[in-house]
């Protein structure tokens, strides 16, 4: 243990960070050890990483004193933060601000920064084609984490941005399920018309940094976009039927309805599923699978994560 080089890991009991966690510690021959983030060491999901062999410790990313503790002596981070706990921009923004002065006082050889696209790069704040959200964002998930980059830059960081896909996950949680209509048929709805959207199973994302992390500094200062497989709605929800033996079709809304929905984030994802829609060869030209597949040689599209999963979405 002694001689492995240390990976601090945020959000190791969240999906991203457990899949890292996971992916080192069931590499027998692993350069690498692990030292798991959590602000809860007695939570059972901290308990199991630990029985699993990871070091724990407890730390805040609203605290740098307790960032700089946790990646003293490291020599990789994984660094990513949840939007979707507190919905603001604003407050992830600041998190970030707390990496990087911790890390810039740090030893730290490799970060992986867990990132999306800044959306207003293509959708200035003044084009109506879509509503600005919080004041001063398009969406807001994204845009924080993306305009964040530039500041691992400017700080000199030895940073990969690691942009991530839609989690098939969702489809168990959020509501993003098939939802039975009164017809009797079952329904999945996103505002992306016939494109293509790039999806990945939540726990490959883990699977994909740890990869990064394998191949060290050719990844330095670059960006790594990952995916499973892009779908358009039909394919989706033609393997959704299979899967589940039910009759699922795709209803393509429009970003108007997807963000009246009135769920929290609504307004967001709406925007999100339009960006992705209006900008799709952007989007989806970043985001390479056979180089998701040479990071991580497990990587699962649809039907692989449908065949272990399937079970757990919600069908009413």
């Amino acid at each position: 243990m002694e001689n492995k080089k240390i990976i601090t890991v945020f959000g190791a009991t969240g999906a991203q960070g457990g899949g890292l966690v996971k992916a080192i510690l069931a590499d027998s021959n692993s350069e690498f050890s692990v030292r798991a983030v959590t602000r809860n060491v007695n939570s059972e999901k901290a308990k199991a990483l630990e029985a699993l062999g990871a070091e724990i410790i407890e730390a805040d990313i609203d605290d740098i004193k307790s960032i700089e503790k946790s990646i003293e002596g490291a020599y990789g981070a994984y660094f990513v933060t949840f939007f979707w706990e507190h919905f603001s921009a604003e407050k992830e923004i600041e998190e970030v601000e707390n990496f990087i002065k911790a890390a810039k006082d740090s030893s730290l050889q490799h970060i992986v920064w867990s990132t999306l696209e800044d959306t207003r790069n293509w959708v200035p704040l003044n084009d109506d084609r879509m509503p600005t959200l919080q004041g001063k964002y398009k969406v807001p998930h994204f845009d924080g984490k993306g305009d964040d980059d530039k500041l691992f830059s400017e700080a000199g960081l030895p940073v990969t941005f690691l942009r991530t896909s839609f989690y098939w996950d969702n489809f168990i949680y959020f509501g993003m399920g098939p939802q039975k209509g009164e017809d009797g048929n079952y329904y999945i709805a996103f505002p992306m018309n016939d494109k293509t959207l790039a999806g990945i199973a939540a726990q490959d994302i883990g699977k994909c940094a740890y990869g990064i992390f394998k191949k060290g500094k050719e990844l330095l200062h670059k960006t790594v976009g990952i995916v499973g497989e892009k779908l358009n709605g039909t394919d989706m929800a033609e393997k959704l039927s299979k899967a589940l033996n039910i009759n699922v079709i795709y209803n393509n809304v429009s970003p108007e309805t997807y963000r009246s929905f009135g769920f929290p984030g609504a307004d967001d994802l709406g925007n999100m599923f339009q960006f992705k829609r209006d900008f799709n060869d952007d989007f989806n030209k970043v985001r390479d699978e056979a180089f998701s597949l040479e990071l991580n040689p497990e990587l699962q599209n649809l039907d692989k994560w449908l065949s272990l999963n399937s079970s757990r979405i919600p069908i009413d």
